[in-house]
């Protein structure tokens, strides 16, 4: 997978979500970078968008992972 050109939040996203799905909350308390719940759903859409990750819904709740 090709991971240059990602910013350090991108990078701290991508190192978490790389281990096990997670939602949104679980990403947000991991990764010290990112100090919002906003600045997180800009970050996912940009790992989304370049085809890094990729999201799914189980149980109600929604997931992220490496694609």
């Amino acid at each position: 997978m090709k991971t240059t050109n990602l910013s350090a939040a991108e990078q701290s996203v991508l190192d978490v979500v790389q281990k096990e799905p997670l939602t949104s909350f679980e990403i947000l308390k991991r990764v010290d970078n990112v100090p919002m719940i906003l600045s997180l759903y800009n970050v996912l859409d940009e790992l989304t968008n370049k085809g890094i990750i990729k999201s799914f819904i189980k149980e109600n709740k929604k997931y992220h992972c490496a694609s």
